[in-house]
């Protein structure tokens, strides 16, 4: 079946072509079974390959197939071929299983929106980007989806583009991955001058044989790797695209967050862990990065009332963890935690647009309260995704950020402090929004009457919510064999140092811990909101100025705007009225003026008698003999 892997992408691309060209012509209920089609192709091949890749052992899983030249130019040569190994295969079962999940929703979600056919034709061709970057067995190739999915996030975040706010955030998504992939575009560059081709294998296997640990080659080309996982995974200090992305279809929302363009980053870093060992300066940075944007997003979460908005900034934090995870090493435990938080933020977007389906779009939790009773199988199900995001026992981010805590204790006491700070802040924000949505008195207006979804968006809810509860458990530690899925990525993701060994008490003692923090948090958020909903008003007087600076984000999106944004415009204004203005169109209207006066001039030899160009022709006979006797 490996020899099939071309088909995992093609299938969405398959989508893609059927209803972009000939949807027009299908009936709605036609196209939405199209899109989810091809994307349960991509999942059936995916888990085909993974069931037949199992039973091998570990050195015959990593199958590379090279299917025929892409670009040929003197020494550089591509290849069009996909890597087929653990990560690839968790990563492509991941992307594919929860991208149909979505789609699946969306049926129901956008069923009355004019653009229908347009929105299902951007998804299959985000997930035909995303199931490139993912199984690519180049940089290049890589390229190509890293791209592809900037692309479609620019479609689909703007996918409202009659409104400005969407117009703006996909524009804003657009340019700041641009400053990203700058970075990805120069380490691409150093990598095939220091070694000669972009393809994974012959890199990593070469990597460790010419270069000592430290080296400062392996360090700037991993430090720009990263300034692209920065962009695309929304880190300090290029996450201020992935808030406004909420302007995009809710079940978008879902995508981007869940499975597909955020999580490029960890998967790329994680990747190149060959390079990263090689890098320990580097790994400091991804993992110092990690900590400070989960704790900065976590802050930031506390105070947003949009509920979109508090998965957002949830979204950015939960990314630092993945990343702190890679920094300090322990990637598997940072894909981990990137499989967990794929089912149970998936279930969070989609539980979050079911609320606005039931509200008339409204997104403000203050306008909210008392759903359960209307919105029953919303309400579980969105209280299970908070219990796995808070890392409760036994919800699948429990095991996955554990494991993130436990290898950070190993390698950095502050940095595990920094996370297990986050994890309370996250315990308390999300529970902030389950206690303001769906609990406390009725704030809803009386125009709107709240009913549960359709079952085309509940059931994708309660499958994300059985994934959420058991997804975990692949991870169980302390169980000899529990660890599945770390036996399963050891092979191809080497951990950054040597391996500490576990001691069983100090982990049990971990894990207790950090489910103690969590369920602080919860209690914390169960007294504001709950017991003594006046609290949070007198905390937000007793401490106004940091309620307003951590209210407004710190206000980093208007110190972006002062430094960067409006000197850009005036600089471009200035360029356009004195430069493009005056000297370039001025030497363009210079010579035109020069040829119409030249013009001019001549023209009026153009007499029309015959007797005149009888004597300029007399002249120049004149003029050609003088020349000719001297």
């Amino acid at each position: 079946m490996a020899e099939y892997i071309w088909l995992v992408p093609l299938f969405p691309l398959i989508g893609v072509v059927i209803n972009g060209l000939l949807g027009i012509r299908f009936p709605k209920k036609v196209i939405g079974p199209i899109a989810c089609l091809a994307i349960l192709g991509s999942f059936l091949v995916s888990l085909a390959i993974f069931l037949e890749t199992l039973p091998l052992p570990e050195s015959a899983r990593l199958i590379e197939k090279t299917f025929f030249p892409w670009i040929v130019a003197g020494e550089f040569t591509v290849h069009v071929g996909f890597l087929i190994d653990p990560l690839s295969l968790v990563m492509m079962l991941t992307v594919s299983g929860v991208s149909f999940i979505i789609h699946i929703y969306s049926i129901g979600y956008m069923h009355g929106d004019p653009g229908y056919r347009r929105y299902f034709v951007y998804l299959n061709l985000f997930v035909f980007f995303m199931l490139t970057l993912v199984s690519a067995s180049s940089f290049l190739l890589m390229f190509v989806g890293w791209e592809g999915v900037g692309l479609c996030s620019y479609l689909l975040i703007g996918f409202w583009y009659e409104r400005k706010a969407p117009a703006d955030a996909g524009k804003k998504a657009f340019i700041v991955n641009r400053i990203g992939d700058y970075g990805f575009l120069l380490a691409m560059l150093l990598i095939f001058t220091t070694f000669g081709t972009l393809d994974f294998l012959p890199i990593f296997k070469e990597a460790p044989l010419r270069f000592e640990s430290g080296s400062f080659t392996i360090t700037v080309m991993t430090l720009l790797l990263f300034v692209g996982a920065c962009g695309k995974s929304a880190q300090i200090p290029l996450y201020v695209w992935l808030p406004d992305a909420m302007e995009g279809p809710t079940p978008v929302s879902a995508l981007i967050h869940a499975a597909t363009m955020v999580t490029a980053g960890v998967y790329m870093v994680a990747r190149c862990s060959p390079l990263y060992n090689l890098a320990p300066f580097s790994l400091e940075v991804v993992a110092v990065i990690g900590a400070c944007t989960a704790f900065y997003a976590a802050t930031i979460g506390l105070l947003q009332n949009d509920i979109k908005r508090v998965l957002a900034y949830s979204t950015i934090s939960q990314l630092g963890y993945m990343f702190l995870g890679c920094g300090v090493g322990a990637y598997t435990a940072g894909i981990f935690h990137l499989m967990t938080h794929a089912f149970f933020k998936a279930l969070l977007f989609l539980g979050a647009g079911s609320v606005m389906h039931a509200m008339a779009g409204e997104l403000d939790m203050r306008k909210m309260g008392g759903l359960r009773d209307k919105l029953p199988k919303t309400h579980v199900t969105f209280l299970i995704a908070t219990l796995a995001i808070a890392g409760i026992f036994p919800f699948a981010g429990f095991f996955s950020k554990d494991e993130i805590l436990w290898e950070a204790l190993q390698k950095n006491t502050i940095l595990c402090a920094i996370g297990a700070i986050s994890a309370l802040l996250t315990a308390f924000y999300m529970f902030r929004a389950v206690f303001l949505t769906f609990y406390g008195e009725p704030r809803i207006d009386p125009h709107i009457h709240p009913h549960e979804s359709p079952s085309v968006m509940t059931t994708p809810l309660i499958i994300l919510a059985i994934l959420s509860v058991i997804g975990g458990w692949v991870g169980l530690p302390l169980i000899k064999g529990g660890n599945r899925i770390k036996e399963f990525l050891a092979p191809v993701l080497i951990h950054g140092e040597e391996v500490v060994s576990h001691n069983a008490g100090s982990e049990i003692t971990m894990m207790l811990v950090s489910m103690g923090i969590a369920v602080i948090g919860i209690i914390i958020a169960y007294n504001f909101y709950l017991k003594n909903p006046k609290l949070p008003n007198q905390l937000a007087e007793r401490f106004k100025g940091l309620y307003t600076l951590i209210y407004n984000k710190y206000f980093i999106d208007e110190l972006y705007n002062n430094l960067f944004v409006q000197p850009m415009k005036e600089g471009s204004n200035l360029l356009w009225l004195s430069f493009d203005d005056k000297v370039i169109d001025g030497m363009v209207n210079g010579a035109g003026n020069i040829v119409r006066s030249a013009s001019g001039t001549i023209r009026r030899i153009q007499t029309g008698s015959l007797q005149n160009y009888a004597l300029y022709i007399l002249f120049g006979v004149v003029v050609i003999i003088l020349y000719l006797l001297r």
